[in-house]
Formats: structure tokens, C-alpha cells, sequence
């Protein structure tokens, strides 16, 4: 049996801990292996416990879900840890500045239970959550505050094909959507993927959005 994705869990108002914690732990193949309600305790609780995957607040006290992001996976961190920021609507500006800071990704504060749970798993496996129904108003309204870790370069040719996976990456599908939007295999999208994140310069999926939209690729 694999072991069990190991999760932090971030956020100063008590009830929404205690749902999440609660939501996590009922998974046999999650465990929650700490809980916080502020930045600082978060920063050292993850450095302490190296979980999978920080679940992360924005607005806390002591020290904000930004800064502690920035402290856990942004650019210079040795060994960085994955962060989920969770968020409600009228927080997206600081979301995206977590964006920036290193996290792996977003969702709302009110999302279903089993989209929390995806978002865990799916940032635990290495790749990037963005909840698809704020992709566009979210980060079409921010990408022109967001550079993308090293800033990519302005003069990289993008081939058609890579163009095309690219806007649809920026417009929130997955890889199993753009699969069948362009009738190709999972593995072919998987290696176009790649080969943007690879030729652009970036780290996952969440700066290729940003970068599809300050480029201008997607509106």
C-alpha cells in the first residue's frame, strides 16, 4: 500500500479547519498531520513536518497565507513545499499574489468537498490547480501584476500545435479535456505540456496560464 498524502492544514477560523481536517481524515489515502491558524505556526509547522501539501489562507494573523507561501515554495527555497490556497471571491488579487509567491494553486472556500479532495491530490502529484470557473475572470483581471518565476522570454517560437494546448491550458482544461478537444492521447498532451513549461521557462501549469494571458494569447 502507498503511503497516505500527508496534509497541513492553515486557516484561522476554527470551524473551517475543523472542516477541512475532518473532510481530509475521512480519506483513507489522506492524512492531516497538522493543523494552524496563522502564518508563522504554518511556516514552522511545515518546515517541522514536511507534509505533501499545505493547505493554505489567505487573511490570518501574525504572519499572512502570502508571505508563508512565499517562506514555504517561492523562488530561492532549497526544498519548497507544495501550498493550496484557498480563497473566496473577493480575495482573488491576494490569491494571485500567492500565485507569485509559489503556490501550486487555488480554490474556493466554498467548493464541494470532493473538489478540495482533487485539488490535494492533484497538487501532491506535482501538477497545478486552478478551479476552472475562475480561471478567466481571475486571472484575466491580475496577469499584467504576475511575472512567472524567472520571467519568461519574449522571443520563444511556440510551434501551432503547442500554441493551441497552450490557450486551452490557459482556459482552464485539463489534460484529459484538451485530449479529446483535439482528438490526440492523453500521453501526446502530456508531452506538449511539457515541452511549453520546458521551452517558456516555467515551473508548472499555473505560470503557463499567467503567461498565455500577459502575452496576450488568450483574452
Amino acid at each position: 500500500m502507498t503511503a497516505p498524502v500527508r496534509v497541513l492544514v492553515c486557516d484561522d477560523q476554527a470551524l473551517i479547519r475543523t472542516g477541512f481536517t475532518t473532510i481530509i481524515d475521512a480519506q483513507p489515502d489522506l492524512e492531516v498531520v497538522g493543523e494552524c491558524g496563522d502564518g508563522r505556526a504554518a511556516v514552522e509547522l511545515a518546515n517541522r513536518l514536511r507534509p505533501d501539501v499545505v493547505v493554505m489562507d489567505v487573511r490570518m494573523p501574525v504572519l499572512d497565507g502570502i508571505e508563508a507561501t512565499r517562506l514555504l515554495a517561492g523562488a530561492g527555497v532549497a526544498d519548497p513545499v507544495k501550498v493550496l490556497v484557498v480563497t473566496t471571491f473577493n480575495l482573488d488579487e491576494y490569491v494571485y499574489e500567492a500565485l507569485r509567491a509559489g503556490a501550486s494553486g487555488f480554490l474556493l472556500k466554498d467548493a464541494p468537498p470532493a473538489q478540495l479532495l482533487h485539488g490535494i491530490h492533484t497538487v501532491a502529484s506535482g501538477a497545478a490547480l486552478l478551479a476552472p470557473e475562475v480561471t478567466r475572470q481571475l486571472v484575466g483581471r491580475y496577469a499584467a501584476r504576475i511575472r512567472p518565476a524567472g520571467d519568461a522570454p519574449d522571443n520563444v517560437a511556440l510551434a501551432p500545435r503547442e500554441l493551441e494546448v497552450l490557450r486551452l491550458i490557459a482556459h482552464g482544461l485539463s489534460n484529459g479535456e484538451i485530449a479529446a478537444t483535439l482528438v490526440i492521447s492523453h500521453e501526446t498532451v502530456k508531452t506538449y505540456v511539457s515541452r511549453i513549461l520546458t521551452k517558456l521557462g516555467l515551473r508548472d501549469r499555473v505560470q503557463a496560464v499567467v503567461y498565455a494571458y500577459r502575452k496576450g494569447l488568450v483574452t
